[in-house]
């Protein structure tokens, strides 16, 4: 046993005065890596690092308790729940919105066309009877001698004729488009003759009605 004890620290003693050396390696130069051009050539971005967070104040190492000597009133709430006994009373109050009406309305969806004077019936016959009364009107009082003095070529001179019946039964913004200034003039006059009549309605009330009017003139 103490033979192998000594062997031992001997082993010991040796590996502890063992000297070892630093390894030097010789000088290889500059080292050059060349890259093919044909490679792919991958960009790295920056990536920023994140902003660090401003930390906490530092907790006060005494704490003082300040004394409130306000005096806080206290809010009592009532209870909103009804007993049997009691009555509710819920009122009702109805609101009327007043509905809006054109004031001009075309007369293909007029519920209450316009009256020519003489016209009766129900909605449909005044609604002939108003568009025929209008027919007769311009064929009796249109100039047909118009083509003769301004010299128009043989065919049909179609004339376009817009109007208004006001909500007091006036005739009111004529306006007319013909193939000649002439043409156009007499439209306008014949229509601006057309009698007072009673106005159309629209929901109960009084309004104008916008009316379109061909006049087809034919030249021989």
């Amino acid at each position: 046993m103490q033979l192998g004890l000594v062997l031992a620290l001997l082993v010991v003693y040796l590996a502890i005065e063992k000297k070892t050396y630093d390894r030097v390696i010789g000088d290889l130069g500059p080292v050059v890596l060349n890259m093919a051009d044909d490679e792919q050539v991958v960009e790295i971005e920056q990536i920023k690092p994140p902003e660090q967070k401003t930390p906490p104040p530092p907790t006060p190492d005494k704490i003082e308790v300040v004394e409130d000597k306000e005096d806080i009133e206290e809010t009592i709430i009532e209870s909103t729940e009804t007993n049997e006994k009691e009555a509710v009373v819920v009122k009702i109050v109805e609101v009327y919105e007043e509905e809006e009406v054109m004031e001009d309305v075309p007369f293909a969806i007029i519920e209450d066309v316009p009256v020519y004077p003489g016209c009766k019936g129900n909605k449909d016959q005044l609604r002939a009877c108003l568009q025929d009364e209008i027919t007769k009107h311009v064929n009796k009082k249109f100039n047909s001698e118009l083509a003769s003095d301004l010299g128009l070529s043989p065919g049909v001179k179609r004339i376009f004729v817009m109007f208004k019946i006001d909500k007091n039964g006036d005739i009111t913004d004529v306006q007319a488009r013909a193939p000649h200034v002439r043409l156009q003039e007499e439209a306008i006059r014949v229509v601006k003759l057309l009698p007072k009549m009673t106005p159309g309605k629209q929901r109960g009330r009084p309004v104008g009605v916008k009316y379109s009017l061909p006049i087809a003139f034919k030249v021989e």
